[in-house]
């Protein structure tokens, strides 16, 4: 049974499940569904048609499935869904899709927000993410698993960041990111491969020095960017970790790829 505190607002059709705590203050939706285990602290407010999985934690002042910042919405139904063991701190925002977008903003299991950033309409968030103080996201902009982006960094909408990347503080991202590097900047460059997140996530010493010799070659190797794309296609493509990235570089894209800071080629 859902434990609500009385000075909470929980509109007739929401969906508690099993053990939601709804704390003082908070006002949940008409259209809310919630998750076993869900504790919402204090002052959450909870909206439109959003779905929250089991086991989430949401601080005080958070403000989820709220509509979406576009100037084109014109009130149409749209969805936020939320996943499993997510943990959201005090004043994180979460905007519903827009039609024009697919209709739906999602945000993958175990993914830690911490206070006041931002997942805007449209954007699809992966595992195991982690958005330090006011990293904020741009509409439409996709963030692959185990994502770190850090604290006061913005994210242009439309834009792609790959797998295990790790996004510095005070960036300014407007390019695609790859899978497995590090970025930063106020207009963000490649700074190298994320080696600390590839150890944790189990790379070894021998995988390691295959995707650094890889990045060296797409990056620094001779001729332009577009020459050495295919022969490293042909060469180079046995690791999962470079069959990902050269699978996130020849995806169809909104932006142009981010590049290191001394590259000269455009992509």
């Amino acid at each position: 049974m859902a434990r609500i505190d009385p000075s909470a607002r929980v509109e007739s059709g929401a969906v508690l499940g099993a053990d939601v705590t709804v704390g003082p203050f908070c006002v949940v939706g008409p259209h809310v569904v919630i998750g076993a285990g869900t504790t919402l602290i204090s002052h959450v407010n909870i909206s439109g048609a959003t779905t929250i999985g089991e086991n989430c934690a949401i601080y005080p002042f958070a403000s989820l499935g709220t509509a979406p910042q576009s100037t084109g919405y014109r009130g149409e139904p749209t969805k936020l869904i939320i996943g499993n063991g997510c943990t959201i701190r005090e004043g994180v925002t979460m905007n519903t899709g827009t039609v024009s977008g697919g209709g739906v903003t999602t945000v993958g299991d175990r993914g830690f927000f911490m206070n006041n950033s931002h997942v805007g309409h449209d954007c699809h968030v992966g595992n195991d993410v982690i958005f330090a103080t006011s990293a904020t996201l741009g509409g439409h902009c996709t963030i692959g698993d185990f994502v770190f982006i850090g604290g006061l960094s913005a994210v242009h909408q439309f834009t792609r960041i790959g797998p295990q990347a790790m996004i510095g503080g005070m960036s300014g991202v407007t390019h695609d990111i790859i899978p497995y590097v590090m970025a930063n900047g106020q207009r963000a460059r490649l700074e190298g491969l994320n080696i600390v997140g590839m150890k944790r996530r189990g790379f070894t010493p021998a995988r390691l020095r295959v995707v650094r010799s890889f990045y060296d070659k797409l990056f620094f190797g001779p001729g332009v960017f577009a020459e050495r794309l295919p022969a490293l296609q042909k060469d180079h493509g046995s690791d999962p970790a470079i069959l990902e990235i050269l699978d996130f570089i020849t995806a169809d894209r909104h932006r142009p790829l981010c590049l290191p800071s001394f590259h000269s080629d455009h992509s």
